[in-house]
């Protein structure tokens, strides 16, 4: 396929529940307005994924005329029933499922997703931060492969890679040291996330290379050194642009 240029919005940590119809408003409005090629939304759709929030939830992705993939979240999961979140997790999240994307194929880019959320982790708790389980990964490389050699690939997930909290060595992402490697390896072009309600954009080095890792802010009230905001990327043959877009249009570095 043609390797033209491709704009997408990448918005993540909408928080119906606790969300910000300000915010929403806005970014709805820049989506009609400027027509991107597609909008991803990297997970936390929901505060607490009661069966109110995930309505709500449909009822915005549905005002978005443009093609939307979604990634849940750690916070999509039952918090309260628990029969409900070991045995059936995704259940309230199918009906987004439903209604998006699986994953994005656009001229020359694939929007491939991973993974990053599990019912439980008897490592450690509370269950908040991700794991890369070995079947999320295999299910991740081989739609990867699926791809003709030199469709430009993104990967989205929930959770941001990173292994290890410097400051503290608390481990974030299960396997995620081994996921970034795997992920080089494949020359993904970026993988793109949420969770941390503050938009980044780094490049993580690996034992097999370099790794581009972009994060988007939040549209909830659960700001944190950021005003709500989406991020724009625009793919130009082999280049990767972002901005950082805010409701309070303050440059963020």
């Amino acid at each position: 396929m043609r390797r033209g240029t491709i704009r997408l919005f990448h918005l993540s940590d909408i928080h119906f529940g606790l969300e910000d119809g300000r915010a929403l408003d806005w970014a709805r409005q820049c989506i009609a307005n400027e027509r991107p090629h597609a909008a991803i939304i990297t997970g936390d759709l929901t505060m607490r994924a009661r069966h109110h929030e995930f309505r709500a939830a449909c009822d915005w992705i549905k005002a978005l005329d443009v093609p939307v993939t979604v990634e849940v979240g750690n916070h999509d999961i039952p918090y309260f029933n628990l029969y409900e979140r070991f045995f059936d997790p995704y259940k309230r999240f199918k009906a987004i499922e439903r209604m998006v994307e699986s994953q994005l194929d656009l001229p020359g880019l694939a929007v491939v997703p991973l993974r990053t959320t599990t019912r439980a982790q008897y490592q450690r708790f509370p269950w908040s931060n991700g794991w890369v389980t070995e079947k999320a990964l295999a299910e991740c490389l081989a739609a990867i492969d699926r791809h003709p050699v030199g469709t430009r690939i993104l990967v989205a997930a929930h959770h941001p890679l990173t292994e290890r909290r410097e400051r503290d060595g608390k481990l974030l992402t299960i396997n995620g040291t081994r996921t970034m490697e795997v992920l080089a390896k494949c020359r993904v072009m970026a993988v793109l996330s949420g969770h941390i309600h503050d938009p980044f954009d780094l490049v993580a080095e690996t034992a097999a290379g370099p790794l581009r890792m972009i994060g988007a802010g939040t549209l909830s009230r659960r700001i944190r050194s950021t005003p709500p905001s989406f991020n724009e990327i625009v793919i130009d043959g082999d280049d990767l642009r972002v901005e950082a877009r805010n409701l309070a249009h303050v440059a963020t570095p």
